[in-house]
């Protein structure tokens, strides 16, 4: 029986996801297995990882003299069945007898259910793995590249497996595709070379919800991703963390590394990238902050560099620093050098090492071939190259221009780190030093007429460090009879990053000329020169004479284009703009207020048509192979030809890299809440092509748009809010698509206009807040202070708005794959008051296992006050809410309103609905958690209730936590019952405001706190009209908050209540949390039949376990997440319990609780409930247990898990406690992380008494299995197992040459790995649990 006949036997085995998993493995190019990686081992033997995947069969094996089998070794990595290696179909396979298949059959589908079994001694060792252990695979044969090829970002083999140790986890490459790591499943190679304690780790937000790391990784955006992380270290001495690349080697010119680094504000004293290839160890980037919250994007070149090198990225902190540094998303993008090949397009110089470029890449001052070919003497002997190496060559320069070098040079953030030509910091360039607002001019020597030849002058150019920086380049004709004025060539201007950017001129000129090069700094900039490069067509004049002084010319840039007919003006300041007798100072440029009588000031601030030569002040700032370019609809192909007039298109640059075009508005605004920008496009690209609009703000980069697909048709129209920005900003459209591509693919813009961008435009919609989004989002408008937003949604799938189930909302989704900001504002725009009292009514929606806190808050003449919030799920539907605006009466002072959503959960879905503003005040909320307001209780003339936090720790009473968050920094209302405050027998109330009238029964529930020492009573009354108690409470002490709950009937307004009365005792407190008015009639303590909600069950979000949440929902709610299709209380989709998703946990996850009251200790007492746990198949585990916790510690007294039938089954535990304790539902998994629900219903805590065990019935579990049991079978399992083993000895001694035979001998493991606990045995988090 060969491989494959096994294989397809083993498959009957496993699940369908499983065997779907393991047919993936032994598929791969021309029936290979999938990639994998070689490198020896400290044995001398090879080691061999095959595919992604986690836990493995392992068989250990020398090499025999009839095949080629390897050694497997790797653990937790998906192992093999070594037989000879190629494919599958080809050669003698190894033979296995069929009286060891069913002992093989047993052992894998032991391993799929969790046991980790070692058999030896003897050449045979197998190593089952754990649960989440996916797969297994054949060796195939493998690409064996010769050692100077791997790692070089060419895949050498066809299934890239030269390039897997370096990080690559993707097939083949195509040109421009990155080679990545996100460190999802392993570090790629990247190690920690740190000296000290202080050093680098592969971590997630959710191994550690606290501290001042990220809360999410940047590759998903949510707590489950992985990255690369210093943690804080609280050393006394400086140190440095460092992270060290493999060995990588032959990086190209158009090299860039890209990566997402995050800082914990002021925790990193510097921040450095170097890269390292043979004596030199090269700065690349670095920085000592100050650092934006958030994820940040570094973006550098690395030059070409030859033979191998490493990239260090570095932390520093000091004795005031923690220094917590994430790392994340490493992407090397085209540093592989192209390939061999046997013939060149047309046109393409054809390299020595066979390498084809194209022809503007010969003599270049770049080694494109990979072996300087074209660059070679013999081809470029007759070109004049300039490196200012030894000097200028033949340019003059005047007093502004410097030749320096990195090394040694200024220490300046913008500084050049290299320069071009040896890719150096000892290697030389000229750069700017002139002041700003003076040019430094290089000239060249005077030059023939060209004729009918072009003179081409290639350059390389660096502006960083100031948007004010500016590069010109002139032609200056000579020889006429009248002094003529330079002409504009070319300029750049702004900032272009750190790399050094290739351009080219070609000139043909019928006199003689010169070329000047007039360099012009900012504050803060640098701007420099390298390698200029003159063809042979630009021949000198033989007998130079003495350079004319230059005429006059425009060699101070102005801040932004400006029409011909406006120029500065003697009598305004430089920079200022001169219309009429107005002088308009740099600010008040293009503000969307006119300033000058013909507007001449707004008109080059974006709105254009593109007819004119300004652009509508739209620039380039491209520095590859494309630029955005003004074109004619004569001049263009394709799409764009339909046209007519001028429009930006995206054309071909003399840049060297391959990265997207970029064109930029001068600086905009402020702008006002109706701010739109309206454009027409085309974009013709496949398959990665992207045409989209930025906002650049004062260095953050954030997305207004993208064109959806390509518009194959033609041009489209669209339009974009912009919306209100406090802080003047740019406007950027970035492309990129690939002009050497099929169908004439390209991308182009025009009729950009910007509408009602004042901040003083008002409309009608402005007014508008009151909103059910069906039309519009009225007034209210998306923040822009990161890059998560609100969306203006239509109802789809489980995804409805609340007004007609089947219209408009607003949502704010944390898993958007786009959204990495910690928050989210949706604003209204300003108003004015129109009474002193308004209400505002709003419906919103918190559902899922992990989701984040959702804020209200006014703003009014620069404050913020906080009006309400509420974190963490509320359940699978609508809720109303409401919140009282208080206004200084006769005030006309506006204000504006405020949603947050803030991320601090990654599972779940966040929306707004039907939001209303009326005269007067609001009704008592039905949910007071006081922790934005008090609620509008009001505790009399005396004034004694007080609402606080403990978050300083020195409260002078009170509880050391509140109920709602249970942390110091919670709020509750509290009253001090200290003789000296309330004299013995006195009382102190506590008066809500008025509660609307409930249309059926209701239950008031309370939380409430008493001191340790007597503290009194706690009285509760009922007011409708008059007054009568309807509960009194003894507010015995101790460290619980507890729950007090009362019934209500009322058929007009009422409000309640509560009445401290003093008991005389120093020290002494009663302190009042969380009221909630709920349908329905008030339930016993510990029971809940989940109708109207979790009752008196807390689904408080533990951190320690991972921040998840037991949810409540029922089946006639659509929802995200699997649930059952009926409850058991009713039977019917109508009906509604208490759920979790344990798919959310991934692999690794934690649990999440749902924990009672409060309850009495008992002797003996009956939990009775009814579960549903609904998993896909039988290798996936979830577990349903439930906990018994007090001070006394914690103890597990019943369990579930597993594949169960997806029904309602009933259980009931008896329980026992001598303190008082809480129940607790624990959800969790013990197995595969997958869909699955565990469900909740009809939970009856029966104080006093007794279990009643009910008849047996199909539908029950099985009865525990005693310990004893347990353990027994297993080890009768395990002998069983090693006689399997031994008889498998035998037998291979028998047919000798088996090539199975490990060096290296496994341990059993003993019964160390099993864990006793009252409901069974379960195994250590070591064996179920990923690394």
């Amino acid at each position: 029986m060969g491989p494959a006949s096994i294989q397809g036997q083993l498959l009957d085995w496993l699940s369908p996801d499983h065997q779907a998993s393991a047919k993936g493995t032994v598929r791969g190019h021309g029936g290979l297995c999938p990639p994998h990686i070689a490198e020896q081992s400290p044995s001398g033997h090879r080691q061999h990882w095959v595919g992604p995947g986690r836990g493995a069969l392992h068989l250990n094996s020398r090499v025999s003299a009839w095949g080629q089998c390897r050694l497997i070794t790797a653990q937790n990595f998906p192992g093999t069945l070594c037989g000879r290696t190629g494919p599958a179909s080809s050669g003698p396979t190894m033979p296995l007898p069929s009286h060891l298949l069913p002992a093989l059959v047993l052992l894998l589908v032991l391993g799929r259910l969790g046991w980790l079994i070692t058999l030896h001694p003897g050449p045979l060792a197998v190593t089952l793995p754990a649960a989440r252990s996916p797969g297994w695979a054949w060796v195939p044969s493998h690409c064996r590249s010769p050692g100077q090829a791997a790692c070089n970002f060419v895949c050498d083999c066809r299934d890239c497996s030269d390039e897997a140790q370096c990080g690559y986890r993707g097939a083949s490459p195509t040109l421009g595709t990155p080679f990545a790591c996100d460190f999802e499943q392993d570090s790629c190679g990247w190690r920690d070379i740190s000296t000290s304690g202080y050093s680098w780790l592969r971590d997630r937000a959710g191994a550690a919800l606290e501290g001042p790391g990220p809360h999410s990784d940047h590759t998903l955006g949510t707590d489950l991703g992985w990255y690369m992380a210093v943690g804080t270290h609280r050393g006394k001495e400086a140190s440095t963390a460092a992270l060290r690349s493999p060995t990588l080697r032959e990086a190209a010119p158009s090299c860039k590394l890209r990566l997402w680094y995050h800082v914990a504000s002021g925790d990193v004293a510097e921040l450095r990238l170097e890269v390292t290839h043979g004596s030199e160890t090269l700065t690349l980037w670095q920085s000592t902050g100050p650092w934006d919250p958030g994820w940040q994007e570094l973006a550098v070149t690395t030059g070409r560099i030859r033979g191998d090198f490493r990239v260090t990225f570095s932390a520093t902190r000091n004795a005031t620093h923690r220094g917590a540094v994430a790392l994340d998303d490493l992407a090397f993008w085209d540093c592989g050098l192209p390939t061999p090949q046997a013939s060149c397009p047309l046109g393409h110089h054809h390299c020595q090492n066979k390498v084809c470029v194209e022809p503007q890449q010969l003599c270049d001052g770049e080694d494109n071939c990979g072996d300087l070919s074209d660059e070679d003497p013999l081809t470029c002997g007759r070109h004049t190259a300039t490196d200012f190496e030894t000097g200028l060559g033949p340019w003059n320069r005047s007093e502004g221009w410097s030749r320096n070098h990195s090394a040694g040079g200024p220490e300046r953030p913008s500084w050049p780190r290299r320069d071009h030509s040896r890719n150096s910091a000892q290697g030389s360039f000229l750069v700017s030093v002139a002041e700003p607002g003076t040019p430094a001019i290089l000239s060249s020597p005077e030059f023939q007429a060209s004729g009918a030849s072009n003179c081409s002058l290639i350059f390389y150019h660096y502006l960083h460090g100031s948007e004010a920086g500016c590069l010109q380049l002139f032609l200056q004709t000579l020889g006429s009879s009248a002094p003529q004025a330079p002409v504009l060539l070319r300029r750049r201007r702004g900032e272009l990053g750190t790399a050094w950017v290739r351009d080219r001129v070609d000139i043909q000129s019928a006199h003689p000329f010169q070329i000047l090069l007039a360099g012009q700094t900012g504050p803060g900039g640098v701007v420099g020169l390298d390698d200029l490069i003159l063809s042979d067509h630009c021949r000198p004049v033989p007998e130079v004479s003495t350079l004319q002084p230059l005429p006059p010319g425009p060699w101070a840039p102005v801040p932004q284009p400006l029409p011909p007919s406006s120029r500065l003006q003697d009598s305004c300041k430089q920079g200022h703009f001169a219309c009429g007798d107005l002088c308009v100072p740099p600010e008040q440029l293009c503000d969307f207020e006119e300033q000058c009588a013909g507007g001449e000031d707004e008109q080059a601030c974006g709105t254009t048509d593109f007819e004119s030569l300004e652009a509508g002040g739209w620039e380039d700032a491209s520095v590859g192979r494309l630029q955005w370019r003004r074109l004619s609809a004569q001049e263009s192909q394709g799409s764009s030809a339909a046209a007519a007039g001028h429009f930006l298109s995206l054309q071909r640059a003399w840049g060297q890299l391959s990265t997207e075009a970029r064109v930029l508005t001068p600086l905009l605004g402020p702008s006002g809440p109706s701010c739109e920008l309206h454009l027409a496009y085309y974009l013709q690209s496949q398959p990665r092509g992207f045409l989209a609009l930025v906002v650049v703000d004062n260095g953050s980069r954030e997305l207004a748009w993208q064109a959806l697909s390509s518009s194959a048709g033609g041009w489209k129209v669209d339009k974009v809010l912009l919306g209100a920005r406090r802080r003047p900003f740019q406007l950027e459209f970035v492309g990129l698509v690939d002009l050497d591509g099929p169908d004439q693919q390209g991308a182009g813009v025009d009729n950009v206009t910007l509408r009602d961008c004042s901040p003083t435009v008002t409309t009608k919609r402005d007014r508008e807040v009151s909103c059910n989004f069906e039309r519009d989002t009225c007034s209210w408008y998306p923040g822009h202070l990161s890059d998560t937003h609100w969306r203006w949604v239509e109802s789809r799938g489980p995804d409805h708005d609340h007004t007609t189930g089947q219209g408009h909302f607003v949502l704010l989704d944390p898993t958007d794959p786009l959204a990495w900001g910690h928050s989210a504002h949706l604003l209204s725009r300003p108003q004015v008051p129109a009474a002193p009292t308004e209400c505002l009514s709003f419906w919103y929606y918190l559902h899922g296992p992990q989701i984040g806190t959702l804020r209200l808050a006014m703003r009014r003449e620069g404050e913020e006050t906080h009006l309400w919030s509420r974190s963490g799920t509320q359940g699978n539907r609508w809720h109303e809410a409401w919140a009282t605006l208080s206004h200084q009466p006769g005030s006309r002072a506006q204000y504006q309103l405020l949603f947050e959503g803030l991320r601090d959960g990654y599972h779940g879905t966040m929306a707004l609905d039907d939001v209303a503003v009326r005269p007067g005040p609001c009704w008592a909320p039905h949910h007071c958690s006081f922790e934005d307001s008090d609620c509008g209780f009001s505790s009399g003339g005396r004034g004694l209730w007080r609402r606080q936090a403990n978050a300083s720790g020195h409260t002078a009473w009170g509880p050391p936590t509140d109920h709602t968050t249970e942390t110091a920094q919670g709020h509750y209302m509290v009253v001090d019952t200290s003789p000296d405050a309330l004299p013995r027998g006195q009382t102190a109330s506590l008066t809500s405001k008025e509660y609307r009238p409930p249309a059926q029964p209701a239950c008031l529930t309370f939380w409430y706190h008493g001191s340790l020492h007597n503290p009194g009573t706690l009285r509760v009354h009922l007011e409708k009209g008059r007054k009568h108690q309807v509960l009194s409470l003894s507010a015995h002490g101790g460290l619980a908050w507890r729950l007090g709950s009362v019934d209500v009937q009322a058929e007009q307004a009422w409000r309640v209540v509560f009445e401290a009365v003093a008991a005389g005792v120093a020290h002494s407190y009663v302190a009042l949390d969380d009221l909630l008015l709920q349908d329905g009639p008030c339930p016993r303590p510990g029971s809940c039949d989940f109708e109207s909600g979790l009752c008196g069950w807390s689904h408080l979000a533990w951190p320690s376990l991972g921040g998840y949440s037991w949810d409540w929902g029922g089946g006639a709610t659509p929802s995200r997440y699997p649930q059952p299709p009926v409850d058991h209380t009713l039977g019917t989709k109508a009906g509604h319990f208490a759920f979790f998703e344990t798919g959310v946990l991934g692999p690794g996850g934690r649990a999440a609780w749902l924990r009672s009251e409060p309850l009495p200790a008992t002797p003996a007492s009956c939990l009775r409930f009814w579960y549903h746990v609904g998993f896909p198949e039988h290798f996936y585990k979830g577990e349903l247990r439930v906990l018994l916790r007090s001070t006394q510690g914690q103890l597990a007294v019943w369990g579930t898990g597993g594949h169960r039938r997806h029904q309602w089954l009933e259980a009931q535990v008896e329980v026992a406690s001598t303190k008082e304790f809480q129940v607790v539902f624990e959800a969790t998994l013990g197995g595969q992380p997958a869909l699955g629900p565990i469900a909740l219903d009809d939970v009856e805590y029966l104080a006093g008494q007794r279990c009643q065990q009910p008849a047996p019935s199909p539908g029950d579990t099985a009865a525990p299995v005693s310990v004893p049991t347990a353990v027994g079978s297993a080890l009768l399992l395990l002998m069983l197992l090693v006689l399997l083993g031994l008889g498998g000895r035998r037998w291979l001694q028998k047919r000798g040459s088996c090539p199975f035979q490990s060096n290296t001998e496994a341990t059993a493991p003993g019964f160390d790995n099993i864990l006793f606990n009252a409901d069974g045995v379960t195994l250590p988090a070591s064996v179920t649990s990923d690394p």
